[in-house]
């Protein structure tokens, strides 16, 4: 089965071939999926990074495509060229976008036909970001949305995943699927990197006492007192802590 990439800057994946159904997650622009198959106007496909299974629109998207850059800003602003002169318009390309340029011209990159990006805003695919704290703090105060996986929202497991998503190593999309995959650390004393995992929620301590998670009841990406946050969770939801693991195990 061959692969396809999305052409454009992000598309939601659905749970039915249907606008008004469950968001599940986002595929970003030249992010790798199979079609599974094609029904009026949709198309079921499979992600080749985290094999997630949804419905996207019929979009645009290429079948032979190879990135050679990838995204290192939140939102990368797309200009068009006119008279040597570049433009912004009101479009972006989001973090860990994976994009090949066409053209080059002074501090652009054309990934698209006259759709050029600041080259200071990509690295090469190959590069690996190790200190995942730069990645993750990135989206801090981004809102917090159901199935998102960008600054303009992102829920509690893609926060987590995005940092494997940069980097190109595999990591699920849901904590349902994080929790089982992820091993549970043998200390009990809480360190830089420990992914804390609750039913339906996930978050990562930034040092031993301080924690940052895209937290629904805030509507957005916070930090928190790691103590403060566990006892919330469970005074507000009734839920207690299931796994703690560590980021750098993977």
């Amino acid at each position: 089965m061959k692969s396809n990439f999305l052409n454009s800057s992000l598309t939601n994946i659905y749970s039915k071939p249907a606008s008004n159904s469950e968001v599940l997650s986002q595929i970003l622009y030249g992010e790798k999926f199979k079609i599974l198959n094609k029904k009026k106007g949709w198309v079921k496909i499979k992600t080749n990074y985290d094999n997630y299974i949804g419905y996207i629109k019929n979009d645009n998207f290429y079948e032979n495509f190879k990135p050679k850059q990838k995204i290192f800003k939140l939102k990368s602003k797309i200009f068009i060229k006119k008279n040597n002169k570049f433009l912004p318009t009101k479009k972006f390309l989001y973090f860990a976008s994976g994009v090949s340029y066409l053209n080059k011209y002074k501090n652009f990159i054309e990934f698209k036909k006259n759709n050029w990006i600041k080259k200071s805003d990509t690295k090469e695919i190959s590069h690996q970001e190790k200190n995942f704290l730069k990645i993750i703090k990135l989206f801090l105060n981004s809102k917090y949305l159901w199935g998102g996986k960008t600054s303009d929202g992102i829920d509690c497991s893609a926060l987590i995943q995005v940092y494997f998503y940069y980097n190109r190593i595999f990591f699920p999309r849901d904590s349902k699927d994080q929790i089982k995959f992820c091993k549970k650390k043998s200390k009990k004393r809480l360190s830089k990197g420990d992914i804390i995992f609750w039913k339906g929620h996930v978050g990562l301590c930034l040092n031993n006492s301080k924690f940052i998670h895209a937290y629904g009841p805030k509507k957005k990406v916070i930090i928190m007192p790691t103590k403060f946050a566990i006892n919330l969770i469970y005074k507000t939801a009734k839920l207690v802590v299931k796994k703690i693991s560590n980021i750098k195990n993977y």
